[in-house]
């Protein structure tokens, strides 16, 4: 199986201090894979850095077989390499119908978009019902809903998710666990998943790789990492 996503000896610095160093991440085409880590391991950083919001000091980003390491982030979004942020990052004064439209401000398939725009409300029917309301008054597990149906608009080969869960019930992060299996299983969306919650990352992944204070220190299946004593003792207290 190809990758859509390779990571390759990335290294990011923030004036003279190094954010995250060598790291090595590949996203097989039409998989799940999460990122887990900590507050400050850098998780957001290599996303961001994937994204081309900061830049990279050394290393390449390969999306699709080409290297993207110097592209813009407007051209990596046009590519199909889209980013759901954390904190929403919606527009609150913005209705949902308007919210889930920017996110296909890029595209020209009317009849695709409003496929799209029906796949968001089978995944999230709340979504139609509140088509009008003002984004910004909606619940915070609505909210993400949004958010990731408004990356879902922008027609993405690889969605990554970053911190999902952030500030989330128990009950409504199981529920985006099971809505991110259902993109990726419906539409064939490749995921990079960036998580600290482990219970989610480890229900809806296939592939894990573990970030502490910028540097990779375990990767490997699911179960392998569940199993990891470095693992087991940063978020299971054994």
């Amino acid at each position: 199986m190809s990758n859509i996503l390779e990571i390759q000896g990335l290294k990011v610095m923030y004036g003279k201090s190094v954010a995250i160093h060598d790291v090595n991440i590949s996203v097989p085409e039409g998989g799940i894979v999460t990122l887990i880590g900590s507050n400050g391991a850098g998780k957001s950083t290599t996303l961001n850095a994937t994204l081309g919001v900061v830049p990279v000091t050394e290393g390449k980003i390969l999306f699709r077989g080409e290297d993207i390491t110097n592209v813009s982030t407007a051209e990596r979004v046009r590519r199909g390499l889209v980013l759901a942020p954390e904190g929403r990052h919606l527009f609150p004064y913005l209705s949902v119908q308007k919210n889930l439209l920017l996110g296909a401000t890029q595209r020209k398939d009317k009849a695709a978009i409003q496929q799209d725009m029906e796949f968001c409300f089978e995944l999230f029917p709340i979504l139609k019902d509140r088509l009008k309301q003002k984004a910004g008054t909606m619940s915070g597990g609505q909210q993400q809903m949004l958010a990731i149906a408004r990356g879902i608009m922008a027609d993405p080969k690889l969605l990554c998710l970053d911190e999902p869960s952030l500030g989330l019930a128990p009950a409504v992060i199981e529920d985006i666990g099971v809505k991110i299996k259902e993109i990726n299983k419906a539409k064939g969306t490749s995921v990079l998943l960036v998580e600290q919650n482990v219970h989610l990352a480890f229900g809806a992944a296939d592939y894990c790789y573990t970030l502490q204070v910028g540097e990779l220190v375990a990767e490997g299946t699911v179960e392998d990492i569940r199993n990891n004593d470095v693992v087991k003792k940063a978020y299971f207290g054994g």
